[in-house]
């Protein structure tokens, strides 16, 4: 393990609940969910066959069983809003632009839970925009780091003293068009054409390889 990861769990003061979100297929007691909804708020008790007496008459053809699954799982009380803290972290780190019309109105639930949600959610919105390198956008960095550090999130905290430390490369990040893309991208392209020859021939071939389209 890397040293950071070690730091990173012993700084935690518990374990941490890794929450799965439930994942449904679609049945046909689906359209008759809001029915059984609000039967069971305003009779908590009623029985399950007065309830598949009901749909029934409303059009439902499916069975006993799957009716008595899908209460037992839950899935008539609500639509469970429940999410893992990776899946939030993706959400709020995907261009909005991309996010499907369910996973936005997802992210508006987390980014309006709490103020530090809140503000963490501007805050990254704000970073993104840095990203597109231009001019003046070093002044913005500056101004983005005196906004993140005015929050108390020990996370971007570090982030901003990270930032700080590199402050001119970071610079020149976001403000010039430069970038070692296309160096990275020939490396890449190497390591795949090494795993592939590996074992089967020498350092010619793969010379040929690499200098040969």
């Amino acid at each position: 393990m890397a040293l950071n990861t070690v730091k990173r769990y012993a700084r935690m003061p518990e374990p941490q609940a890794l929450r799965i979100t439930p994942t449904y297929r679609p049945t046909l007691v689906d359209p008759y969910r809001d029915h059984l909804r609000a039967r069971r708020a305003a009779d908590p008790a009623v029985p399950v066959t007065q309830l598949l007496a009901e749909i029934r008459e409303l059009g439902y053809t499916g069975s006993a069983n799957l009716l008595v699954r899908y209460l037992n799982q839950g899935r008539a009380e609500g639509d469970r809003p429940v999410t893992t803290s990776r899946y939030a972290s993706r959400l709020l780190l995907t261009k909005p632009g991309n996010l499907r019309p369910k996973d936005t109105t997802l992210l508006e639930k987390i980014a309006a839970a709490c103020p530090e949600m809140t503000a963490l959610a501007s805050l990254v919105r704000g970073f993104a925009a840095l990203l597109t390198p231009a001019a003046g956008n070093d002044v913005k960095l500056t101004e983005w780091i005196a906004e993140a550090r005015a929050v108390d999130l020990p996370h971007l905290r570090s982030l901003t003293n990270g930032l700080e430390i590199d402050r001119s490369a970071v610079d020149g990040a976001v403000t010039l068009p430069y970038h070692n893309g296309r160096t990275e991208g020939v490396n890449t392209r190497t390591k795949r054409i090494m795993r592939q020859m590996h074992g089967r021939a020498g350092f010619n071939l793969l010379r040929h390889r690499i200098l040969l389209p």
